[in-house]
This record gives structure tokens, C-alpha cells and sequence, in this order.
């Protein structure tokens, strides 16, 4: 399966200021990528940090002026699905800033039956729980709204379906991370955000948007939320954000998405 992504934003920096970009695919480099930074249209350097599960981070340092960051990869055929280390057992299965398990375990025990219950049919339910729960729509919730906000809005878009269920996941004692994605087939395009469950030692994408076939996914950030995978970040004068066009696609046609199905990002 080969899948061609991009990603082209613009924004306003204010003054002196250091932005971090999570826009590049996961992984080794793919052949055909290319990321440019500009400042009024002179090229910035930008340097490569790397994170979790394969996440790289771009940082670059600048002054005030317009900023235009664009990129484009292809990503041919799937890789092997990440691997389980030890400490993820504990990592993500602990509260965080916008996935509160710790304040949602009445609920998930109210809706969703005891701990123990089969890790395979537990994210199952917890999809399904949350799809029927919310309504997707764009604008009803703001960047620093987490699991609980949503959860008594009844609304929200990929992120708080996301962080919703990562914490009734984690309140059943499944670990579950935040995967920031490139996501063929998603309509309206834009970043993605999904939910990975530990189930019988591997890695598998929840997803209660049913936006996109979760086979076509590709990796963006991993983290705990999405403070660690926001696929802009910037501090010092700051910026003024203006605007954003993603796209993502898919050699052939899109395959059909099993809901029954265990699927692993590769």
C-alpha cells in the first residue's frame, strides 16, 4: 500500500520564538520527503529531534515575520507494527493532562462493567461506547478541553473522541496512547487523531470517529495526549496561527474497514 501525504501551514510570529513542528511521518526517512521552513520566503534550518516510537520533532528558531512550513512524503508499503516495551505498561496507563482516567473510573464502571473484562472486546465496546456518546462537530470544543469536558458536551471532533476514550481505557486498566496520523480517506481532511490499546502484547488502533480505514493510517506522534503530539507547538513571543491544508492518499482504492478487526499502524 502506498500512500502520498503533505501538510502546508502559515502563521504570524510575533517575535523572537522557538516552534516545534510534529508534521513528518514516524520512522526511518522516507525517500521521497521533503520539509521547508520559510521566513518571508528565506529558507530556515531546522534540526531533527526524535521521540517516541519513532516520532521526529523539527525545531526551528526565529524572528518576526511569516512563517511557511510545508511537506511532503511517500510512504511506499507498510512497515512492521511497533513493538511493546516494558514501560509502556505503566506509561499509558496513568492519568494525564487531558485524558483523566482517575476522574472517569465511575463511568467506565457504570458503562462499561468491572475491570478484568477481555482487553479484544473492551476497546471494541469502548469505540462503539463513545461513537454513540458524541456527535462530531467541528468547533464545539477548544485545545485545552480533556476527556471530561467532552464527555458532558456530548461533542467534539477527533482529538476529544480520542482523549475520551484513552481515559475510559485506561480507567479499565488497558493501556492507551494518543497517534497523531496522516489519514486517507478522512473527510473533512486535517491531521487525524486515533487511540492505540494494548491487546495481547500489540498495539492496536481505536478509533470512534469511524472517519477513516483505520489499515491506511501513518504515524505521526505518539505520546501520552495532545501535549505530546500537537503538530505545532511554540514558545517565546509566540505566534498567530493562519492556515492549514492536509492531504492524504492512497494508491487504488480504499480499503474496507472491519470493525471486528484488530489493526495495528504499519
Amino acid at each position: 500500500m502506498d500512500r502520498v501525504v503533505s501538510a502546508t501551514m502559515t502563521a504570524d510570529v510575533l517575535g523572537p520564538t522557538t516552534v516545534e513542528l510534529q508534521v513528518a511521518v514516524a520512522g526511518t526517512t522516507p525517500a521521497d520527503e521533503r520539509l521547508v521552513a520559510t521566513l518571508d520566503g528565506e529558507p530556515l534550518p531546522l534540526r531533527e529531534l526524535a521521540g517516541p516510537v519513532g516520532s521526529r520533532m523539527h525545531v526551528l528558531r526565529c524572528d518576526a515575520g511569516s512563517l511557511e512550513v510545508t511537506y511532503t512524503a511517500k510512504v511506499d508499503g507498510r512497515s512492521e507494527p511497533v513493538g511493546v516495551e516494558e514501560l509502556d505498561r505503566s506509561v499509558y496507563l496513568r492519568p494525564s493532562r487531558y485524558a483523566e482516567s482517575d476522574r472517569l473510573a465511575a463511568v467506565a464502571r457504570a458503562e462499561l462493567g468491572p475491570r478484568g473484562t477481555d482487553p479484544a472486546r473492551l476497546v471494541r465496546d469502548v469505540a462503539a461506547w463513545v461513537g454513540r456518546r458524541l456527535a462530531y462537530v467541528p468547533g464545539s470544543s477548544t485545545g485545552t478541553d480533556g476527556a471530561v469536558d467532552t464527555l458532558l458536551a456530548g461533542a467534539g471532533v477527533c482529538r476529544d473522541y480520542a482523549h475520551l476514550t484513552t481515559a475510559l481505557l485506561r480507567s479499565r486498566d488497558v493501556p492507551a496512547r494518543l497517534v497523531s496520523v496522516y489519514a486517507p480517506g478522512l473527510r473533512p481532511m486535517d491531521f487525524h487523531a486515533v487511540v492505540e490499546a494494548l491487546v495481547d502484547d500489540r498495539w492496536v488502533v481505536v478509533d470512534a470517529t469511524l472517519l477513516a480505514p483505520r489499515s491506511t493510517l501513518v504515524r505521526i506522534a505518539t505520546g501520552r495526549d495532545a501535549a505530546d503530539t500537537a503538530f505545532m507547538s511554540s514558545y517565546g513571543a509566540g505566534v498567530r496561527f493562519g492556515r492549514l491544508t492536509v492531504a492524504a492518499t492512497v494508491d487504488g482504492d480504499l480499503p474496507a474497514d472491519d470493525l471486528e478487526e484488530l489493526v495495528q499502524i504499519s
